[in-house]
């Protein structure tokens, strides 16, 4: 019985989850990025505890000195992810935008030179179109499309927490009429 407590907490978690990504998605993309600042900052801090550990533990020559450059690195671009992260969505978006539409591009470029040695078949070309019109779209819009995965994300949570919470309840219901069946051993002795 514990783990359908648990399933269900769980499934609950996911729903809830769901429905804030789906009601405020503008919220999720700045997390992410502060999730993402988190994982820069935690390693370059455990880089440089190590780096002080040992610098108080050997003696260095001191003509000899040494930076950890990486974890300083680290820790900047992890506070700085933390501390400014519509920054960095907006800097994410255009360089995704200007790679689909060079993407987009390069590959109506690749169908048109193709022509001149094979037929290309006009739905080829749908996709190229596709991939161009969305880092088009992009480019002119960042916002609103660093939401839409966010949102399919929410909505995709929001269907797995209601299908498993359907299932507990079945599995509970058959779980019970099985329950109040006599065990076949039983019925031989």
């Amino acid at each position: 019985m514990k783990s359908l407590n648990y399933a269900l907490v769980s499934s609950l978690c996911a729903l809830v989850i769901g429905i804030l990504l789906v009601v405020r998605p503008d919220i999720a993309v700045n997390y992410l990025i502060i999730a993402i600042g988190a994982l820069f900052l935690i390693p370059g801090l455990v880089g440089m505890l190590s780096y002080f550990s040992v610098w108080k533990t050997k003696s260095f020559d001191k003509n000899q000195w040494y930076i950890p450059l990486v974890a300083l690195g680290s820790i900047f671009l992890g506070v700085w992810l933390i501390l400014s992260p519509s920054f960095f969505v907006e800097i994410l978006m255009y360089v995704l935008g200007v790679l689909l539409v060079l993407g987009g591009i390069g590959q109506l470029a690749n169908l048109i030179a193709a022509r001149a040695f094979v037929p290309v078949p006009l739905g080829i070309y749908v996709v190229p179109v596709l991939v161009l019109a969305a880092g088009v779209t992009v480019l002119f819009n960042p916002f609103a499309t660093a939401e839409i995965p966010f949102i399919v994300l929410g909505i995709s949570s929001i269907v797995y927490a209601l299908m498993d919470m359907v299932r507990l309840l079945r599995f509970r219901k058959k779980n019970k009429n099985i329950q109040d069946v006599t065990p076949i051993e039983e019925i031989k002795e």
